[in-house]
């Protein structure tokens, strides 16, 4: 028997808080690891030398997460371009909760030595191919389903994830290192990890109930699925990827030292405690959820480069008074500081997806947009938080971090610049008769 008919506007509900709860999830996950990152891997999993060789070493670990993140792309575009959207995110969505839950239970380098940083590494890389594979069909199944002039704000629900993930993450190691007092550093930083479990519980059930995209369905009935859709997405598109991948560099490679590194800078740089850093990244996080989807709406009214250019262009001028107000020292204007960033940074989120997914043919664009985002994360995202630990380490201030924050605002207003817009209408595909009726449940 089949299964019961859904009205679209049921379709589309269930597929935006699908893609908003998946993402959620598997960004908790990401972050959660970059935060143990800053505050105690180096003393569990790197220790010995100097305070900073151990720093580099935890961040040297989340950077490989970022370099397996195009893997994922290209191993669930594959099958999402194939087989479609809804399946590919069930299993995404299990993979990276495997690889935090297995993180939390860990032993440490002083009980298993040195294959404790070799486990937490490839850990950390079945977390990075799923997420890498989690992005472009959380993105496609929510942005397929809304309405063509509205796909900024339909694209920017899943690009939620990552304030409530982050929200999530942060707010529970503060809760838990609060709670456990002097005990985090020995088994209260496990707790986060442990708690996956539950949340991936409750994703699990949602996408049971979400209904194929319906672009995808559209391209398998004009017999339109590509083999091979990788080969297919750099034979066809190979600027839009390589572009999509630059054009990220002002907003990826920033936030991460916006959220990550800043931890490292507040407590060995500044020598101020942790706990008010991870309020101030919480309160940044909770507008996020505001300003995401407006900047998302406001990219359907004004379009997507304009508001995307005003993000880098913020950005950039950002990057001096940025640490100017950490160095302070002042509770207040450091506070400031971490609100601002990442609301820059949403100027650019919001109509990120859109941005770039519309840039892809519909029968290539899992593939396409997947590869083309998480190749920010090697070039990006994965070595920001390295890199900006290392100016530091090797000039003592924060002027040269700055100045790579600028360079990256740079690179990606050249690529923004010279990205095509491309039309999104799917082969096969007749929109009018798409958005009536209802659909039935797959």
């Amino acid at each position: 028997m089949s299964a019961p008919a859904v009205t679209r506007e049921q379709a589309v509900r269930r597929a935006t808080y699908a893609s908003v709860v998946g993402t959620t999830i598997e960004w908790y996950d990401f972050f959660l690891y970059g935060t143990a990152a800053a505050l105690v891997f180096p003393q569990l999993f790197f220790p010995g030398g100097d305070n900073f060789a151990g720093v580099i070493a935890a961040f040297g670990t989340q950077f490989v997460g970022f370099v397996a993140r195009p893997v994922g792309a290209a191993i669930f575009g594959h099958y999402g371009d194939r087989i479609g959207r809804k399946t590919t995110l069930m299993v995404t969505l299990f993979l990276m909760a495997f690889g935090t839950v297995l993180i939390g239970v860990l032993p440490t380098y002083q009980a298993i030595g040195v294959w404790a940083p070799i486990i937490l590494t490839v850990l950390r890389v079945i977390q990075g191919i799923g997420v890498g594979g989690e992005w472009g069909g959380s993105v496609l199944i929510a942005m397929e389903w809304g309405q063509q002039h509205r796909r900024g704000l339909s694209a920017s629900w899943p690009q939620m994830g990552v304030p409530l993930g982050l929200v999530l993450s942060t707010g529970l190691v503060r809760l838990t290192s609060g709670v456990t007092g002097s005990d985090f550093i020995t088994y209260g930083w496990r707790i986060p990890f442990l708690l996956s479990i539950v949340l991936v519980g409750v994703g699990l059930f949602v996408r049971l109930r979400v209904v194929e995209s319906p672009e995808f369905e559209a391209v398998r009935k004009a017999d339109k699925v590509v083999q091979v859709p990788l080969m297919e997405a750099f034979r066809r598109q190979p600027k839009e990827i390589l572009l999509s991948a630059f054009v990220r560099a002002s907003e990826q490679a920033p936030f991460y030292i916006f959220i990550t590194f800043v931890i490292t800078y507040a407590t060995k740089q500044l020598k101020t405690s942790s706990d008010a850093i991870l309020v101030d990244t919480l309160i940044a996080a909770a507008l996020g959820l505001i300003s995401i989807p407006v900047f998302g709406i406001l990219s359907d009214r004004f379009g997507r480069k304009l508001v995307y250019g005003i993000g880098i262009v913020a950005t950039a001028l950002y990057a001096f008074p940025y640490f100017g107000l950490l160095n302070t020292r002042d509770a207040l204007l450091m506070g400031v500081a971490v609100v601002v960033s990442l609301i820059f940074h949403d100027v650019q989120y919001g109509p990120q997806a859109a941005l770039i997914a519309e840039s892809f043919d519909a029968d290539i664009r899992y593939t396409g947009a997947g590869m083309g985002y998480q190749l920010a994360s090697v070039i990006a995202g994965g070595p920001a938080p390295l890199i900006a630990a290392a100016l530091l380490q090797e000039t003592g201030g924060s002027t040269a971090i700055s100045i790579y924050i600028i360079i990256c605002a740079a690179v990606a207003m050249v690529a923004l610049l010279l990205l095509p817009k491309r039309s999104t209408a799917a082969p096969g595909s007749t929109e009018s008769r798409t958005h009536r009726g209802r659909v039935r449940h797959t």
